[in-house]
């Protein structure tokens, strides 16, 4: 089982957050599903997926996507996923 936390940020605040449960083990190739499912529960376009993004993940258990990441443009400065523990 694994929990993640995400957060919908502008200028500093939480505008929307949502923790992201699955039984299941955690796996890296099913990252980009976990993020379109949590991404849909906040209501906010899904954001690009780099390398950079699941290698921050897997060290810092924490990854930040800022408008940059994103096709569409976005009303937030960033959202935030951190593995909780």
């Amino acid at each position: 089982m694994f929990r993640i936390w995400a957060k919908v940020l502008k200028e500093g605040r939480i505008q929307r957050q949502t923790v992201y449960v699955r039984e299941e083990t955690f796996s890296y190739s099913d990252f980009f599903g976990y993020l379109a499912e949590i991404c849909g529960e906040l209501d906010v376009p899904t954001p690009v997926l780099l390398k950079d993004h699941l290698f921050r993940y897997a060290k810092f258990n924490r990854v930040v996507f800022r408008p940059s990441d994103f096709m569409e443009e976005i009303s937030f400065d960033r959202l935030e996923l951190e593995n909780l523990l």
